[in-house]
């Protein structure tokens, strides 16, 4: 079973959807999606929304490993995502010498403002915590209390590990930036970082009719066909 917690902000929620269809359309492994809707959260998370949070999600991410029980792995992702290949494959690359894995971006933006005129934060390792994959037993750090209490950078920039070198690296292609990476026809997840196609402002970004396609095929229904007279 592969579980994956996928950030929640319901001025997103067709995002939300739309993500976990492209996951189940292409799986080759059976799936558990938990949404990090705060709603649900009452009681463990108990931190209030900052000036500089951009979504809902920014911060209860870090309860991944704890609403895991701290065991075995689980994926994390932002919302804002459309996965084009077996999420099988991400979940493959999971290595016992890291507790945490990731993609290394180098992400500068210049912008001061994203989608629904939220703040855009440049810091070190940006976007590295948008799609993690947990080796949950090895991140007993992240506490209800600790993710409720702590420093944005200290949560993002990872300073809840002894060092560094316990973050491994997956490929770029499973976190692309839209906006900001070189352009990938074949990227297997897609990341709207700066705004989705959901959004009129980005409704020509990279990989957008990708995102349109896929909400048309998770809404699908077919009707019974009626008999010819």
């Amino acid at each position: 079973m592969i579980r994956i917690f996928i950030g929640f902000d319901e001025r997103e929620t067709v995002a939300w959807h739309v993500l976990t269809h492209s996951i189940l359309a292409r799986s080759s492994q059976p799936v558990a999606f938990v949404p990090l809707a705060l709603n649900n959260l009452q009681g463990v998370f108990t931190r209030q929304r900052e000036a500089l949070q951009s979504t809902d999600f920014s911060f209860s991410r870090f309860l991944t490993p704890y609403l895991s029980g701290y065991e075995g792995w689980s994926l994390f992702m932002d919302c804002d995502m459309l996965v084009r290949r077996d999420i099988a494959e991400l979940w493959a690359l999971r290595d016992e010498r890291y507790a945490v894995m990731c993609v290394h971006h180098d992400h500068r933006p210049k912008e001061a403002v994203k989608f629904l005129d939220q703040p855009q934060t440049p810091y070190g390792k940006k976007n590295w915590s948008s799609v993690m994959l947990f080796n949950n037993a090895r991140c007993k750090a992240l506490t209800p209390e600790y993710v409720s209490t702590a420093t944005g950078l200290q949560l993002h920039q990872f300073k809840w590990l002894e060092d560094d070198g316990l973050i491994g690296a997956i490929p770029p292609a499973w976190n692309h930036l839209v906006g900001y990476s070189e352009p990938m026809p074949g990227a297997a997840n897609v990341h709207y970082t700066l705004g989705g196609p959901y959004f009129d402002e980005y409704r020509d970004c990279e990989h957008a009719q990708a995102w349109v396609d896929e909400r048309l095929a998770m809404l699908r229904v077919d009707q019974r066909t009626k008999a010819s007279a």
